[in-house]
Formats: C-alpha cells, sequence, structure tokens
C-alpha cells in the first residue's frame, strides 16, 4: 500500500490512491481482519508529476497575498504541502518497520495519510475554482528534506515532521482564513477550516508515538525532543503560537522559549521555509 502510494507520480491518482488504500485498511479492521504490515523498500524521493517546477526554497517567487494571484500562490503552496504530507505519513509506515510497532501506530499514519489527501483534493478543489490547479506555479522540495534527515530515525522523524512541521499549521491556518474570507472566497475558507480542525489530530498522533518511543527507550522526552529538534530542524519558527491547538503536547515538552532560542540560532542559516503569521507570507530566514 504505501510504496504504491509513494511510487505514483499523478498528484490527483496518488490522493485518490492514498484514500482508497486507507478504505481498505480500515474496512479490514472494522472486520477484525490483521492485514500484513510486510516489508517493502520506499524509495528515497516520491515520484512527482512533471509540474510544478521544484525550485530551491530561496528561489521560489514571492506574491503579494491581498491580490487573487497572491492568493492563488497561497493555495497552491497549501496544495503542495499537502501532497507532501500523503508521501510523509506512507513513507513513515513504510520506512520504519524494521521496529516493531503497535498496530494502532498503522491505525494513525493510515488515518493522517487519508485525511491528507482529502485536503490536497480539496484544495486542488478551490485553485480550479480560481482558474487555476496544481502545478501552474513553482514549488519546492523543503518539506520532503526533513524526510530525508531523519530517514534513519523514527523518533526525530516524529519530531521535526508532526511535532514541529504539523504544529506550525496550527499556528497559521486561522490567518489564512482570515485572509480568505476578508477576500469573499467562501471555498477556501470552507477547505482551510477542515484542514485546521484535522491536522490537530496528526499533531497528537506525533506528540502520542515520540513519547511512547522515549517511554520505551527510557529517555526523557523533553530532553529528547529538543536534541533532535536542535540536530534536525534547519529553520526558524516564530511567535505567536495557537497555544489552544498546541495543548496536545504534554506541558513544557515543546517548550516555547526552547523554539524562541532555536530560531535566533538558526537565523540567517535557515534552508526550509516557514510562514510568517504576521505577514502571512512565505519567508526565507
Amino acid at each position: 500500500m504505501a510504496v504504491a502510494v509513494l511510487t505514483t507520480a499523478d498528484a490527483a491518482a496518488k490522493a485518490a490512491l492514498s484514500r482508497r488504500h486507507a478504505a481498505t485498511w480500515f474496512a479490514a479492521r472494522a472486520a477484525g481482519e490483521a492485514l500484513p504490515i510486510g516489508r517493502a523498500t520506499p524509495p528515497p524521493q516520491p515520484a512527482r508529476p512533471e509540474s510544478p517546477a521544484l525550485l530551491p526554497p530561496r528561489d521560489v517567487p514571492r506574491r503579494r497575498l491581498g491580490s487573487p494571484q497572491g492568493r492563488i500562490a497561497l493555495l497552491h503552496a497549501v496544495a503542495h504541502i499537502e501532497l507532501n504530507a500523503v508521501d510523509l505519513h506512507w513513507d513513515i509506515i513504510a520506512r520504519f518497520t524494521d521496529q516493531p510497532m503497535p498496530p494502532g501506530f498503522y491505525d494513525d499514519w493510515v488515518k493522517a495519510a487519508e485525511d491528507e489527501a482529502k485536503h490536497f483534493t480539496l484544495i486542488s478543489a478551490c485553485l480550479h475554482g480560481l482558474g487555476s490547479h496544481y502545478g501552474a506555479l513553482p514549488a519546492h522540495q523543503g518539506m520532503w528534506r526533513a524526510a530525508e534527515d531523519t530517514a534513519h530515525d523514527l523518533s526525530a522523524r516524529l519530531a521535526v515532521v508532526p511535532m514541529v512541521l504539523e504544529a506550525r499549521g496550527l499556528d497559521v491556518t486561522p490567518g489564512m482564513i482570515d485572509l480568505f474570507r476578508s477576500a469573499g472566497e467562501a471555498q477556501s475558507v470552507a477547505a482551510l477550516e477542515v484542514i485546521y480542525a484535522e491536522e490537530v489530530a496528526h499533531v497528537a498522533y506525533g506528540s502520542k508515538w515520540f513519547n511512547w518511543l522515549c517511554g520505551r527507550a527510557g529517555s526523557d522526552p523533553r530532553d529528547e525532543f529538543h536534541r533532535l529538534v536542535r540536530q534536525y530542524f534547519h529553520s526558524t519558527l516564530k511567535p505567536p503560537f495557537n497555544e489552544a491547538k498546541r495543548a496536545v503536547f504534554p506541558p513544557r515538552q515543546v517548550d516555547r522559549q526552547f523554539l524562541a532560542d532555536h530560531s535566533a540560532n538558526m537565523c540567517g542559516k535557515s534552508r526550509v521555509p516557514v510562514m510568517n503569521v504576521a505577514k502571512l507570507q512565505w519567508l526565507q530566514y
């Protein structure tokens, strides 16, 4: 299942296959069947369509978000993130089968992959409604670089992808919703509200399984999270943070002062773009 999604290049077909495999998985689980986890070698990088062109993060053009073209660019960036997330979640299923994990681990990440495929489909429909499509604008490989950096370490993958990158989505999505609501783009507002509601669970999955692994290894979750973020997260995170939605983390584990200090240390070194909440535009640090 996982490798089949990862090796599907067409974006719409990838999303459809993700949802189809998730339905098969959960139907079997509901029937009490034990689907074999199996072993397969995921590709170093997932298959991708010919477009969008993938540029270094600093070369992706900036657009003023107050314009229709700027809002299309923002939706295109969200679609690219969601498609990457489909691959990231199937990759975590396929890449770490050498480590024994409970069935619930696979339930959670299959569900997350199903959600991300739905999110990509929703945002693609928004782009079509505005006369555009996924692939019409360039994008970057920043998110997948996080997967490459953590391909050897499940704890690192959980710390960086769901607990940092996806948690950042909880910080910035309310501002995006306000932007599209002000522009009167109801379809985009509705799609982003679905994404905002469902991404909380993905962050919670990351925190749950990260803490489970720490418990198995006898390591302190807070210290281990800080160590792994320092080693593998190559960008900055600046406030404000969405304290209400970030409550899925145990108290003090994702320390705001730690994130601020890490951001200060990374200024000028960053390889991966993050969203500036105040300006609502993609920036490089």
